[in-house]
């Protein structure tokens, strides 16, 4: 696994299939979601991503703009993986019905 890093995230695989997670750190507070948004949209443009996967290990909230972000990718007719969600968000995602369109998955990633 190649690791990118570039702004806030790490590119961990590019291609259609664009997977990219945070470094195990939280996002509430330290990014600014519109930071994230041009990056994920960045990288999405540039690989002709179909699939992008969000490693979420050791992030404990999505800030509700990221929610937002998140659900406006599918009209891009990108498929949203989640990766390692805690318990807390697989809650809002359920409560908010986002994990109908959201694939959530528990898996290993090597820093």
């Amino acid at each position: 696994m190649t690791v990118q890093q570039g702004g806030i995230l790490q590119v961990y695989h590019a291609g259609p299939l664009c997977v990219a997670g945070f470094g195990g750190k939280d996002i509430l507070d330290t990014f600014s979601v519109k930071d994230i948004r041009d990056e994920l949209l960045e990288l999405v443009k540039d690989n002709q991503c179909e699939t992008l996967a969000l490693d979420l290990t050791g992030v404990t909230l999505i800030p509700s703009g990221m929610l937002g972000l998140l659900a406006s990718m599918r009209d891009l007719n990108i498929d949203i993986h989640l990766y390692n969600p805690s318990e807390d968000i697989r809650e809002v995602l359920e409560i908010t019905r986002l994990n109908q369109f959201m694939h959530l998955h528990d898996v290993e990633i090597p820093y």
